[in-house]
């Protein structure tokens, strides 16, 4: 059994009381690992720890190109070892192989574009009279903090890892307990790299033990964080007791608009691409169709067909659907499909299977839903599993109203071959990301990314997120001869 410890101070750290928590394969349920339940203790010792690496002259003296250096060396060696790296992924979150290859060239691709940009963080120059200079410089929080999510593990410790590092930062990452293990995987490089100890740590645990104490340390200088809105509101409240700012992504309802004129085999991919992706497990699901109303029966009947031919299976065999996370996850899930059956009509799936060989996993056929009022619960609130909800509109301006008729705004797909109508609906739609006869973009390394509404506060991904781990200093120079 793989013991998977923590890293503090350069340290690899138990617990020492041997308080273990179970790490599971969700293709079988089989146990693969166990993590430290870490505590408040621990999360003392760590931010302690990236205080005082923070501060040092050896983190100091570290310029801007070597910080980027270092992590475009990490880049290069998750590219090297890609399938091993996929492998852990693939084990630990239960996504095809397919998948989890992709999240990993996402993440190379993360180090390696703020690898890039360390050395181009630039501020201003600012005119305000004659004899005084006024220049903005753009430094560093201090300590951040990055509390990851359990679906995509690896690639949103990336995103936000490498901004933070680029930018002169120290972090501190609390895995989801679910799934740790590319997150020790990145631990290990770190701690055998050349990087000060203490600038990267990993703590391990539950929320609540270890989250929770985090966020509410008077110690750090920045919180970013990506899961549910509960979560994400108590993790806010514990953050704003000592003034400290917070990078939130909560989730989302996001629709794919499909117009009547749509190139039909564009749209019906990018519809079943988006809500099966990781089995829906997915903040940016397309859990919602909306449709011209002239043109559903037909491409509902088509997206059936669809959905009916996706293999269903476990994540290292590469089917097209993996498993749901854990029992949990899977009960909430199915009990929302129970009640679509009594409130409105499944057109597809709805039902849960065993694979043979792999009945320790939770699979669901991938499930479409028709005949709810677009108020319905199952409208408005996350199911987080490859479930689709569908909906007609008579033409652009309710297709709008739908579109924005949830809590939340964090993407949105429209499928229309009409440039006109295309725009304005991109131009109405309150989403943080909009696309256009595509969803998703490959993972849009260069994207900001981040929503509207309760999807959450502030943008990761591109240029921008890199203001996340920085604070503005306006230095005014008065000279005279």
């Amino acid at each position: 059994m793989k013991q998977i410890p923590m890293l503090i101070n350069g340290e690899w750290v138990g617990n020492e009381t041997n308080e273990w928590l179970p790490v599971f394969n969700p293709s079988n349920g089989q146990q693969i690992a166990e993590i430290v339940r870490g505590n408040k203790e621990h999360v003392n010792a760590a931010v302690a720890a990236a205080q005082v690496a923070y501060e040092r002259d050896e983190w100091k003296k570290v310029k801007p190109f070597e910080r980027g250096q270092l992590l475009i060396n990490l880049a290069n060696h998750i590219r090297e070892n890609a399938e091993q790296w996929s492998k852990l992924e693939c084990e630990d979150v239960g996504k095809p192989i397919s998948q989890a290859r992709a999240d990993v060239e996402a993440a190379a691709r993360y180090f390696e574009f703020y690898g890039g940009a360390a050395d181009k963080v630039m501020g201003d120059t600012i005119p305000i009279e004659e004899g005084i200079l006024n220049a903005t410089v753009l430094e560093p929080l201090g300590v951040t903090v990055h509390i990851i999510p359990w679906n995509y593990p690896l690639q949103i410790i990336s995103r936000s890892v490498a901004a933070a590092i680029a930018t002169g930062n120290a972090v501190i990452v609390k895995s989801a307990e679910d799934t740790p293990l590319t997150a020790h995987a990145l631990s290990e490089w770190f701690a055998a790299s050349n990087l000060p100890k203490g600038i990267f740590q990993h703590v391990t645990g539950i929320g609540p033990d270890v989250g929770g104490p985090l966020a509410s340390h008077p110690n750090i200088q920045h919180v970013t964080f990506t899961g549910s809105l509960k979560t994400g509101v108590s993790v806010m409240k514990a953050a704003a007791e000592n003034v400290v700012p917070v990078t939130l992504e909560l989730g989302g309802k996001s629709p794919n608009i499909v117009f009547a004129d749509a190139n039909e085999e564009r749209a019906l991919e990018g519809v079943v691409r988006a809500i099966i992706q990781n089995a829906g497990q997915t903040c940016s699901a397309g859990s919602r169709l909306l449709i011209e109303e002239g043109y559903k029966e037909e491409f509902l009947s088509k997206l059936t067909t669809k959905f009916n031919e996706l293999t269903i299976g476990p994540g290292s065999e590469d089917y097209d659907i993996g498993p749901i996370l854990n029992k949990r996850q899977y009960d909430q899930i199915m009990k929302k499909i129970e009640v679509a059956k009594s409130d409105g009509k499944i057109i597809s799936g709805g039902e849960a299977i065993t694979i043979d060989g792999y009945e320790g996993g939770f699979y669901i056929q991938p499930t479409i839903i028709d005949g709810l009022e677009h108020g319905h619960s199952l409208a408005q609130e996350e199911i987080f599993g490859p479930v689709l909800t569908v909906f007609p509109f008579k033409d652009v301006e309710e297709a709008i109203r739908l579109a924005n008729s949830t809590d939340y705004g964090l993407v949105a797909g429209i499928w229309t071959q009409n440039i006109d109508v295309a725009h304005y609906a991109a131009s109405k739609v309150k989403s943080g990301q909009v696309f256009i006869n595509n969803y998703g973009a490959a993972g849009g390394i260069q994207m900001p990314f981040g929503g509207y509404k309760k999807s959450g506060i502030g943008r990761e991904k591109g240029f921008v997120a890199l203001r996340n781990y920085t604070q503005i200093k306006n230095i005014a120079v008065k000279f005279s001869i």
